[in-house]
C-alpha cells in the first residue's frame, strides 16, 4: 500500500471518529438537558444521574426504565470459524446457537478465573459480544492471543460505531408496542432482531442485563440521541449509572474488579447459568469440571443485608472465624445491601454474620444461582 493511500486512510478514520465524537455529543446535549449529571467510568464520561433516582428504581420495578449503556465494549468475532473459536474459548455452548439467538458467557482464565461476563448475540455472518467497559481493551488482547494461523476469525472492536441502551421494567413491552414495535423473538434470553422505531433501525434483544425484564437496544452511533428521545418521549424514565450499579448489586449481578477478579471462578460467583457441562473442551474447562464433579467449589457469592454502610474488602466474620469478604455496597430503599463471598461450609441464606462492626445477614439474590439448573 502506497503512503498516500495510508494518508488517506488515516484521513477518513479520523473523519469517522469526528462524526462519531459528534453524534455522541448530541445523545450527551439531549441527556444534559433531562438534567443528567457526568462522571468517569473505564476513561468514558457517562450520565452518573438523571436527579431522578428514586424514581428511576420504582420505574425499574414498576414501570420501564431506560440505561444508556454505551460505555460497555462491543466486540464482533465473524468469518467461518467464529462459533467454534467462541464455544473453546468461553464457558457457554456457541455450536448450538443459530441467527437470532444469544447467551451470557464468562471469559475465563486457564485455571478458570474470571475475566468477563459478556453477553453474545448471534448473527447472519458474525457474532455480537456485549462486554464490560473496564474489560473491552484487554478482552480483544486476549482473544487475539487465542487466534491460530489456522483459524478464520476476525476480531473487530465497534464499541464507537453503535450505542447501547437498556429497557427495564415490566412495562417494557407495553412501551414498544406504544412505538409499532412487533416482536417475534419469544421469551428466550438472548434471542434478538431488527426492528423500526419509526425511521431508526436498531437491535433489540430479550434481556435488561439483570434480573428484571427488559430489553437490550443496540443502534447505529448515528441514530442513539434519536432513539433515547423517541423512548423517553414515550415514557422510559432515565436512569443514571449510580441507579443502575445499585439495582446489579441489589439483583446480584457480579462485575469486574469487585466480584470478577483472579480470586474466584465462575461456580463461586453464582454463573452456573452460563456454563455447558456438556461441551467439550474450551480454556478453563478441566478445572471448572472437577469443580463440579466433587463439588469442590469452596465459597459462593450471596447477597448480604447490612445494618450499616462498611467498605467493600472487609472481612465477613462468624463468631471468630473469618468465613468471607465484601465486595459490593449500595444503600438502597431498604436500607444497606451488598454483596459478599462466603465459605460453602458455614452456610449460606439466613446466616447471621459480622462485618467489622456491622451485623448482617446472608440472603439469596436473583441475579445468581449455587448449583446447577
Amino acid at each position: 500500500m502506497r503512503n498516500s493511500d495510508i494518508e488517506t486512510l488515516s484521513e477518513n478514520d479520523r473523519k469517522l471518529k469526528g462524526m462519531d465524537t459528534r453524534m455522541i455529543q448530541d445523545l450527551d446535549d439531549i441527556q444534559r438537558e433531562a438534567g443528567a449529571t457526568f462522571e468517569p467510568v473505564a476513561e468514558e464520561m457517562v450520565p452518573a444521574s438523571f436527579g431522578n433516582d428514586a424514581a428511576a428504581i420504582q420505574a425499574a420495578r414498576q414501570g420501564v426504565a431506560l440505561a444508556d449503556l454505551s460505555h460497555w465494549g462491543r466486540l464482533k468475532i465473524s468469518d467461518d470459524d467464529r462459533l467454534r473459536y467462541l464455544h473453546n474459548q468461553s464457558t457457554n455452548d456457541f455450536q448450538s446457537l443459530k441467527p437470532g439467538e444469544g447467551c451470557d458467557t464468562v471469559f475465563v482464565t486457564p485455571t478458570a478465573r474470571t475475566i468477563d461476563l459478556a453477553t453474545a448475540y448471534v448473527m447472519e455472518d458474525s457474532v455480537l459480544l456485549l462486554v464490560s467497559p473496564n474489560r473491552r481493551q484487554y478482552l480483544m488482547e486476549w482473544l487475539d492471543r487465542f487466534i491460530f494461523p489456522m483459524d478464520r476469525v476476525e476480531l473487530a472492536d465497534v464499541s464507537s460505531e453503535s450505542a447501547t441502551f437498556s429497557l427495564i421494567g415490566p412495562q417494557s413491552d407495553r412501551l414498544l408496542q406504544t412505538l409499532g414495535v412487533e416482536l417475534s423473538i419469544g421469551e428466550a434470553y438472548g434471542s434478538h432482531q431488527s426492528v423500526m422505531l419509526g425511521e431508526i433501525k436498531a437491535h433489540i434483544a430479550v434481556g435488561s442485563g439483570l434480573a428484571l425484564p427488559g430489553y437490550t437496544l443496540i443502534v447505529p452511533v448515528s441514530d442513539a440521541a434519536k432513539l433515547w428521545q423517541t423512548l423517553t418521549v414515550a415514557g422510559a424514565v432515565p436512569m443514571g449509572d449510580r441507579v443502575w450499579q445499585q439495582l446489579r448489586i441489589e439483583q446480584g449481578r457480579p462485575t469486574p474488579d469487585y466480584e470478577l477478579t483472579e480470586d474466584y471462578n465462575p461456580l463461586e460467583a453464582g454463573l452456573w447459568q452460563t456454563i455447558s457441562f456438556e461441551k467439550g473442551c474450551y480454556i478453563g474447562q478441566e478445572t471448572i469440571a472437577r469443580l463440579n464433579t466433587y463439588k469442590g467449589v469452596k465459597q459462593q457469592l450471596w447477597g448480604i443485608r447490612l445494618e450499616a454502610p462498611v467498605e467493600p474488602g472487609t472481612v465477613v466474620m462468624l463468631g471468630e472465624e473469618k468465613v468471607g469478604k465484601l465486595t459490593s455496597l449500595t444503600q438502597t430503599d431498604k436500607g444497606t445491601f451488598g454483596l459478599a463471598y462466603i465459605r460453602s461450609k458455614v452456610g449460606g441464606k439466613g446466616l447471621q454474620v459480622q462485618v467489622g462492626e456491622v451485623a448482617g445477614e446472608i440472603v439469596d439474590v436473583p441475579f445468581l444461582t449455587h448449583e446447577y439448573q
